[in-house]
């Protein structure tokens, strides 16, 4: 007799419960997307970022390839990120780190009258000539980490934190990277409130 049916009790009992479980899994994983993609929405919504801000790049992937060289490392994926002294961190993937990358970032999300501190890569000349003239480096091809109020040392300690935090799943496919990027942004900046009542509160206004 032919059984067209899906349903668990029309399945052998070791099929049955392998079924429940990849269901159970899939439905799980999905439900955790939406919520990621509904607090990645909130983080794009951030109002520009002011006061003294420190900028850097970071790269999240596999371990460096041998013989590849230069700033960062081959295959890796690049994560450009503006901190707010004492405040909130604003994370974007970038294709690249060059100049014209970086500072469009830099202008889209940042008033003109902060005083923005950065490292030392070339990426960041000229941004005085463009508006941003309250600009500090430290410079660490040189072996200066911080000079006084001079230091990148807030958004070091976030790219420590989203690493840290991202290894626990043991790898995270290229295709939900930004939504695991995201919701650690967004851990860091609610970091003193109680998470659970600040995802409620985004949910009630974004339904899933």
């Amino acid at each position: 007799m032919e059984v067209n049916c899906l349903t668990p009790s029309c399945l052998p009992p070791w099929l049955s419960c392998w079924a429940i479980v990849v269901i159970r899994n899939f439905f799980r994983f999905s439900i955790y997307l939406k919520i990621r993609a509904r607090i990645a929405d909130s983080c794009e919504l951030e109002s520009p970022l002011q006061d003294a801000l420190e900028v850097d790049e970071s790269y999240f992937g596999a371990h460096r390839v041998r013989g590849k060289r230069g700033r960062g490392a081959y295959g890796k994926t690049i994560v450009f990120g503006l901190l707010k002294r004492q405040g909130k961190v604003y994370t974007e993937i970038v294709p690249d780190c060059s100049k014209a990358t970086l500072q469009g970032i830099i202008r889209g999300h940042v008033e003109p009258s902060t005083v923005i501190h950065s490292d030392g890569w070339r990426g960041y000349d000229g941004l005085v000539d463009i508006g941003f003239d309250k600009h500090f480096r430290v410079h660490h091809g040189e072996n200066e980490f911080a000079n006084g109020e001079r230091h990148i040392n807030g958004i070091e300690s976030f790219w420590s934190y989203a690493k840290r935090r991202l290894a626990k799943f043991n790898g995270v496919a290229k295709h939900t990277f930004y939504l695991h990027l995201k919701e650690t942004e967004f851990r860091f900046n609610h970091r003193r409130d109680n998470l659970y009542l600040e995802i409620l509160k985004l949910l009630r206004k974004n339904p899933l």
